[in-house]
């Protein structure tokens, strides 16, 4: 895996949604994405913060989706 580089939440949500995600909730300033076959995760979206690589790395865990895809669509 190459390495992860801070990315802003609502860059990765998009990002997410062009991957077939599908925000379905939203509390607070966390977003709750879900995909067609069952993938969900949560992003925290607070402005222009970002959301630091350890995070990330989780959260495209959950996604089953590789960072190099995601990279891509930013």
């Amino acid at each position: 895996m190459s390495r992860l580089r801070p990315v802003a939440g609502r860059d990765l949500v998009a990002a997410l949604k062009r991957k077939g995600f599908e925000v379905v909730g939203i509390k607070g300033s966390h977003h709750k994405l879900v995909h067609p076959d069952g993938r969900w995760t949560v992003v925290p979206v607070h402005g222009r913060e970002e959301i630091r690589p350890k995070l990330l790395a989780q959260i495209l865990r959950q996604c089953g989706v590789p960072w190099e895809q995601v990279l891509d669509l930013l």
